[in-house]
């Protein structure tokens, strides 16, 4: 298999690039950027000064100095012979390791002898152990995972010039990296965790999350029970990811058995609770009749809820028990759960932070090469998108904040707009009610009924304040959590006002058009003006102090969902009045992907594949791509269509440097699983393309043999 072409991005100043890095080192908080190669070449004409190119890699070998030592020969003689126009005269390979928070060094000067080394965060030089060197192989694994594109090339345009090999090839390579794992295993929490995440643990770090990973991707299910085995003799917490293995494996009974051993020693493991919980929900969606529907929802629930009390701190037990809520159709209760939500601001993984470079060389390599790829980049830049379509902020949300507005638009999707906001009126104190309650109390009167109490006056920075439009919501310090920093304005407040939670309770006519409505208060404004006696207003109040306050993150949510609803809402119109018309309706490219992106978020299948098709008829895009081969896999529809799309995808992020994508592995192995390895080969040799991007795609298909995956066999 012919490596990916090599991207060089040159210095301004002689070892920059090697010195930013080192200047970056003190502020790492995750696994650490992509390793950095660079290299210091001499033109061969005579006089010509020498010049620092780099790039960036994932997934070499890093378990020592000759295995770093050995990637730089391979570009070092890359460029000999006739044709060469430059000579390397060092290369430098820098690997961090996450655990003991150094940058592992190999510097190979031509000619001469390797040396390696390693700098902490002060700057200063250490030597390199084998203690190092194992902690650094295993981080440039967990690297490779976690920095690997999902097929949508998000990953890839964020960091420039990376090439991506896949870590883990074959048999031996995997026992090194489990081996690797055992031994560094109850050293994980030191490497952090994902960003909904509190509290890293045994069981809940970057080490799990990369190798569940490995798992999911390659099917090799009988090597994750062999090791949770082994480590659950020293840990019983182990239980919990040696049953999520079992799960996936499709060994039910072993798992349910392993979780009910573990919980009698350990009752209130969090991690044991919510699996339990998430087999359960999903035992639930899929049961057969009515009755054993509702009673794997109770135990779902007792589960989930359970997990709550065990680490009330944690955003993914409150999700879970949300979750099964929503599934259960008990709307209110699905909406105070998620406002008891921790939201956690979102820690992104760490990039390079290099300075400006001089030159920048893409090249293509021939094998890569498909017209409507490589029309691609240019074509994207010449298109015009609608500013509203810009600045939908549902779009940039990550981590907590993502997750928690995937189960609002759930909602949304099953009882609509409509019956949400009636829903949130019962459940939160809204605007009119609490103007009531002002009238007879000694309360001052510019407080917000959404972010303010009934009782007391607390202070505006921890309940939370009136939100003018365009500002950001701060980080709340309320019971300990971390609230990000979204933008709670609703657009096109042009004179800056107080925005009231009332502003956003509005509601889309049910018809599908763009007009909008205020929705009837909770409390009827007449029936104040009329009066009520005495009795009825006590009954009103009490009502009204057993309502919760919202969270100010879950206003902003609203806001984004209205948003979100309202430009759906003008396109789908649009679209119906221009078919009713026999007109085609047009939009760029750009337009139609975020549209698909858009519907996909609300969870409108249909629609998003609509829109992703008018994208990719004007051109490619690996997102669109991406988010139709996520329903082809769903719905299982067409297998050469996926096989096409696959084909499609893995050509474009071979052409961008990278061989390895954990979905697209995934991807290809399920079908190969669905199918047969004979069928999927001929299918994808029987597609009209070029033999040298089909090979790009055999090499996959090839992986799962080398892995034996089920359906390999003869």
């Amino acid at each position: 298999m012919v490596a990916p072409a090599v991207p060089e991005l040159t210095e301004e100043v002689l070892h920059e690039a090697i010195d930013s890095r080192t200047d970056s080192l003190v502020s790492l908080r995750e696994l650490g950027p992509p390793d950095l190669v660079h290299l210091v070449k001499q033109p061969l004409r005579s006089g010509g000064k020498p010049t620092g190119v780099y790039h960036h890699v994932t997934g070499v070998e890093a378990s020592s100095s000759a295995s770093l030592a050995a990637y730089i020969n391979t570009l070092a003689y890359k460029e000999f012979g006739p044709s060469a126009t430059s000579k390397t005269l060092e290369g430098t390979y820098c690997c961090y390791n996450a655990f003991s928070r150094v940058d592992m060094r190999v510097h190979a000067p031509f000619p001469g002898s390797v040396e390696s080394y390693c700098i902490d965060d002060r700057g200063e030089k250490r030597k390199a152990t084998d203690e190092l060197w194992l902690e650094t192989y295993l981080c440039s694994v967990l690297r490779a995972y976690s920095y690997a594109d999902d097929g949508t090339g998000d990953t890839i345009r964020k960091i420039i010039g990376v090439r991506r090999f896949n870590p883990v090839t074959n048999t031996e390579t995997e026992h090194r990296f489990l081996g690797a794992a055992e031994q560094l295993f109850f050293r994980g929490w030191q490497l952090g965790s994902d960003s909904v995440v509190q509290v890293p643990n045994v069981v809940s770090n970057h080490l799990t999350t990369g190798l569940l990973k490995y798992f999911h991707t390659t099917g090799r299910y009988a090597s994750g029970i062999n090791l949770f085995e082994k480590l659950r003799a020293q840990n019983v917490e182990v239980a919990s990811l040696l049953a999520k293995v079992l799960f996936m494996g499709n060994e039910e009974v072993q798992g349910i058995r392993t979780l009910h051993e573990a919980i009698k020693q350990t009752p209130m493991d969090y991690v044991m609770l919510d699996t339990q919980a998430d087999f359960l929900l999903k035992k639930a969606l899929s049961a057969a009749t009515p009755d054993e529907r509702e009673a794997r929802f109770r135990m779902a629930l007792g589960c989930a809820d359970r997990s709550t009390i065990a680490a009330p701190s944690e955003f993914g037990t409150w999700a879970r028990l949300a979750e099964v809520y929503v599934a259960m159709e008990d709307w209110e209760n699905a909406l105070t759960t998620l406002n008891s939500c921790p939201m956690f601001t979102y820690q992104d993984k760490d990039a390079p932070i290099m300075p400006e470079p001089r030159d920048i060389n893409l090249p293509t390599l021939p094998e890569t090469r498909l017209d409507e790829i490589d029309s691609e980049p240019e074509s994207r830049y010449s298109e015009q998108v609608d500013p509203s379509l810009l600045n939908l902020r549902a779009a940039a949300y990550r981590g907590t904040f993502k997750h928690a507005y995937s189960i609002l638009t759930e909602m949304t999707a099953k009882i609509g707009w409509d019956q949400l906001l009636k829903i949130r009126s019962n459940v939160f104190v809204m605007e009119d009610e609490y103007r009531e309650k002002q009238e007879s109390t000694s309360y001052p009167k510019n407080r917000n009924a959404s972010t303010d109490a009934l009782r007391g006056t607390p202070d505006p920075a921890t309940n939370g304040g009136a939100v003018e439009a365009g500002d950001k919501i701060e980080e709340d310090g309320n019971d300990g959590k971390e609230q990000e920093g979204e933008k709670a304005g609703p657009e096109g407040d042009k004179n800056g006002k107080e925005v009231e939670s009332e502003s956003i309770a509005q509601t889309l006519v049910p018809n599908g058009g763009d007009d909008i409505e205020r929705p009837s208060s909770a409390v009827d404004p007449e029936l104040v003006k009329k009066g009520e006696d005495s009795g009825s207003k006590d009954d009103h109040f009490s009502r009204l102090n057993n309502k919760r306050l919202c969270e100010r993150w879950l206003d902003s949510l609203f806001m984004v969902l209205y948003e979100d609803l309202r430009v759906y809402t003008i396109w789908r119109t649009q679209m119906a009045q221009y078919r009713a018309q026999s007109m085609q309706y047009k939009k760029s490219a750009e337009e139609w992907e975020i549209l698909g992106s858009l519907a996909e978020r609300l969870q409108h299948t249909d629609e998003a594949v609509e829109a992703y098709r008018a994208c990719l008829a004007q051109r490619f895009s690996p997102k669109a791509l991406a988010g139709i081969l996520k329903v082809f896999e769903k719905h299982k529809t067409s297998t050469r269509d996926t096989v096409a799309a696959t084909i499609r995808l893995v050509t474009w992020q071979y052409r961008w440097y990278s061989e390895f994508s954990p979905e697209l592995l995934h991807t290809v192995r399920m079908l190969i699983e669905d199918e047969g390895a004979v069928k999927i080969r001929s299918i994808i040799q029987a597609t009209n393309l070029p033999q040298n991007v089909l090979d790009l795609t055999h090499h996959y298909a090839a992986l799962c043999a080398t892995f034996r995956s089920s359906g390999t066999e003869g």
